[in-house]
C-alpha cells in the first residue's frame, strides 16, 4: 500500500502479525482475568469453614457463591453503557479498584453470613467489569486468523489459572491460616491497579470509533511498528460510529434479535451449569468419599482443564470458520461427562467426569464470550458481551442455590448432577440452533470483518 492511500483501521488490526505490544495487552488482559477467575472461585473455599460455624443449610451456603455473581450482573450489565461512552481503559481500571478495595474488605469485616454476601455483592460490582471488558478489549485487538485463539489466551488463560490458584490457596493456606487467607492473597490485586494506570492503552477501536486520528496512529504504529511510516502520512478511515444512548435495546434490533436472545440462553444454562457445579464440587466430593486435599483439588483440575478445552475449542472454530457447531459439541459432551456421575462414585469416574466438565463446558463459555464480542458491532460490543454475561450470571446466581436446595430436599448430588447435565445439553440445543436463522449462519469472524 503506498503511503497515499486511504488505511482502513479495522483491517489494520484484522492482517497484523502478533507484535510484542499484543502479546504485552494480552499479558495484561490475563492478569486482570487472573483476579476475576480467583475471586470468583474462591468462596467455593469458604463453604468447608463457615457452613458449620455460621450454621447455615445448603441453600444459604449456596448463597456464599451466589452473592458476588448478583454484584457481577449489576456490574456487568452497567460496565458496557459507560465503556461504549467513555473509553475501556477508564472502566477496566474503576472495576479493578472496586474489586480490589472490596476484596480487602473482606477478611477484615466479613465476620458473619450477613456481612460476607454483602461485600461480596460489593465486589461482584468490579468482577462484573473485568471479564467481559477484558473479552471486548482483546476482541478489538485480536487478528482476524487468530480471532479465537488469541483471545483464549489473553483472557481465557487468566480466568482459569486464577481459578486453580484459588484451589491452591484453598488447599495448602486455609488449613494454616483459615479461609480469610483467600482474601489476603487476592488483595494483591492493588500493585497491578496501580501499574496499569501507567501501561494500559485504550483500545484502537474505540478510538477509530470516536475519530481520534492522532492517537490511532501513535497506536498502530506500536502494533505495527513496520508499517510506522505509512501511518505517519497517510489519511486514516476510520469511520466513527454514533454513540447510541439506548444500545441496549440495539442489540434486541431485527438484526440482532435472535442471535442475541439464543445467546442469552445459552450463557444462562453454560453458567448455571459451570457455577452450579464449581461451587459445590470441593463439598460434594468429600461427601462422596474423597480427601480434604483430593476434594478442593478438584476445583482445580476443573479450571486447568477449562483452559486446554477453551484453547481447544477456539483452535477448531478458527480452523473451521465457525463456532457454533464446536460450542454445540463441547456442551453436550459436558453434559454426558455430569450425567455420568450419578452411575458411578468411583475415583476414576470422578476424575475423569470433573476434568472433562472442565474441558467442555467451562472451555466452551471461553469460546462463547468471543463469539459475542465478534458478533456486535463496535459502539454495542461491549455492551453486548456485557449483557450476555449479565443474563448469564442469573443463570450462575442459580447455579450455587439450586444445587444447595436440590441437594437438601432430595439428600445427595443426584438431582444436582441431573439438573446440570441436562442444562449443559439444552444449551448445546440452543446454540445449533442457531445454524437455521440467517443471521445466526453468520460466523463471528465474518461479523467481526463486516462490522469492524
Amino acid at each position: 500500500m503506498s503511503s497515499g492511500a486511504i488505511i482502513d483501521v479495522s483491517e489494520e488490526l484484522a492482517e497484523a502479525r502478533v507484535s510484542p505490544l499484543h502479546r504485552q495487552l494480552g499479558a495484561i488482559m490475563a492478569l486482570l482475568t487472573f483476579f476475576d477467575g480467583y475471586d470468583t472461585f474462591n468462596p467455593s473455599y469458604v463453604i468447608h469453614y463457615v457452613m458449620g460455624p455460621w450454621g447455615l443449610a445448603p441453600g444459604q451456603a449456596g448463597l456464599l457463591v451466589s452473592s458476588g455473581l448478583i454484584g457481577f450482573l449489576i456490574g456487568a450489565a452497567a460496565h458496557g453503557l459507560v465503556a461504549d461512552r467513555y473509553g475501556r481503559r477508564v472502566t477496566l481500571l474503576g472495576g479493578l479498584w472496586i474489586t480490589s478495595a472490596f476484596t480487602l474488605a473482606t477478611p477484615i469485616f466479613g465476620d458473619s453470613f450477613g456481612s460476607f454476601c454483602l461485600l461480596r455483592i460489593f465486589t461482584g460490582l468490579g468482577l462484573g467489569v473485568l471479564l467481559p471488558l477484558a473479552t471486548t478489549y482483546i476482541n478489538e485487538l485480536a487478528p482476524r486468523r487468530l480471532a479465537n485463539t488469541f483471545s483464549l489466551w489473553g483472557v481465557a488463560l487468566g480466568w482459569a489459572a486464577g481459578g486453580t490458584f484459588a484451589g491452591i490457596v484453598g488447599v495448602f493456606l486455609t488449613p494454616t491460616f483459615g479461609w480469610q487467607v483467600l482474601y489476603w492473597v487476592g488483595a494483591l490485586s492493588i500493585p497491578l491497579t496501580i501499574v496499569l494506570h501507567f501501561i494500559l492503552p485504550e483500545s484502537v477501536k474505540f478510538l477509530a470509533a470516536r475519530g481520534r486520528i492522532e492517537e490511532i496512529k501513535a497506536l498502530l504504529s506500536r502494533l505495527r511498528p513496520e508499517r510506522a511510516d505509512v501511518y505517519a502520512d497517510a489519511p486514516l478511515e476510520v469511520h466513527p460510529a454514533p454513540v447510541r444512548k439506548n444500545s441496549i435495546f440495539a442489540l434486541l434490533a431485527p438484526g440482532y434479535r435472535r442471535k442475541t436472545l439464543t445467546i442469552w440462553s445459552a450463557a444462562f444454562l453454560s453458567l448455571f451449569c459451570i457455577f452450579g457445579l464449581t461451587g459445590w464440587i470441593p463439598t460434594v466430593m468429600m461427601q462422596r468419599g474423597e480427601t480434604f486435599a483430593a476434594s478442593f483439588g478438584f476445583g482445580a483440575l476443573m479450571q486447568v482443564m477449562s483452559f486446554v478445552g477453551g484453547l481447544t475449542c477456539g483452535h477448531l472454530a478458527d480452523r473451521r470458520g465457525v463456532s457454533r457447531g464446536v460450542l454445540s459439541t463441547w456442551w453436550a459432551i459436558g453434559g454426558f461427562a455430569v450425567l455420568a456421575l450419578i452411575p458411578f462414585n468411583v475415583q476414576v469416574v470422578n476424575i475423569v467426569s470433573v476434568a472433562a466438565a472442565g474441558f467442555f463446558i467451562i472451555g466452551a463459555q471461553f469460546v462463547l464470550n468471543n463469539f459475542t464480542a465478534a458478533s456486535y458491532e463496535t459502539n454495542v460490543r461491549a455492551t453486548g458481551v456485557g449483557m450476555m454475561l449479565s443474563v448469564g450470571r442469573v443463570g450462575a446466581i442459580l447455579g450455587p442455590f439450586v444445587a444447595g436446595e436440590l441437594q437438601q430436599i432430595f439428600h445427595g448430588p443426584t438431582a444436582m448432577f441431573l439438573a446440570i447435565g441436562a442444562a449443559a445439553l439444552v444449551a448445546a440445543c440452543a446454540i445449533g440452533s442457531l445454524a437455521a436463522d440467517r443471521l445466526g449462519s453468520l460466523d463471528p469472524l465474518e461479523a467481526s470483518a463486516l462490522h469492524g
